[in-house]
């Protein structure tokens, strides 16, 4: 596997590379940047590959994204967005809260790639112009979460991954409950 130097920036490039050396064989899954939106693809008569396509050059997004994949069993993984819905900003407080139930467990991931490779996470909401959403409550969700994935463990495909990104940045693969505290502005 070709990973980009230790210790050196991971940006969008690099992340594809990352990603790309680990799953583009065994699963037949790539990494693409520069998309407006961030969709899942599963291969088809145009491409012969799955793909994870994330917002422009945004670490972030591809993390979220990654997680994402992670998430979805085998049969979701051949639906384009694995077949979920998704509603844009503004949605419903039912569609909201339908929201708040799902992201849990792929944020939840998110969070766990990030500090794995040192970068910051923010719990998304992402229904700026939509109901009011409990925020402190969902962010306790995530966290709670990710404390159950210190215990039990990250799914195969989670675990490869983390242990790549820690790898990379030198910060190392272990999960304890400890390093995973509240930000008390996501609480407001």
């Amino acid at each position: 596997m070709s990973l980009p130097a230790r210790g050196a920036p991971l940006d969008h490039l690099a992340l594809c590379a990352l990603f790309d050396a680990l799953f583009s064989g065994q699963e037949n899954t790539r990494l693409v940047h520069g998309g407006e939106e961030p969709v899942y693809l599963p291969a088809d008569a145009k491409c012969g590959w799955h793909r994870i396509v994330f917002r422009h050059d945004y670490v972030a997004s591809a993390l979220h994204e990654i997680a994402h994949w992670c998430v979805a069993g085998p049969e979701r993984r051949l639906l384009p967005d694995y077949g979920y819905w998704y509603s844009p900003d503004g949605r419903s407080a039912e569609r909201q809260a339908q929201f708040e139930s799902l992201e849990p467990r792929p944020q939840a991931l998110e969070w766990i790639f990030s500090q794995a490779c040192g970068l910051p996470f923010r719990p998304s909401i992402d229904n700026l112009d939509g109901a009011p959403a409990d925020a402190a409550g969902f962010a306790r969700a995530i966290q709670s979460e990710v404390h159950r994935r210190c215990r039990e463990g990250l799914p195969e495909r989670a675990r490869r991954f983390h242990a790549a990104l820690a790898q990379w940045s030198g910060l190392g693969a272990r999960l304890n409950e400890a390093d995973f505290k509240l930000d008390p502005a996501w609480l407001a």
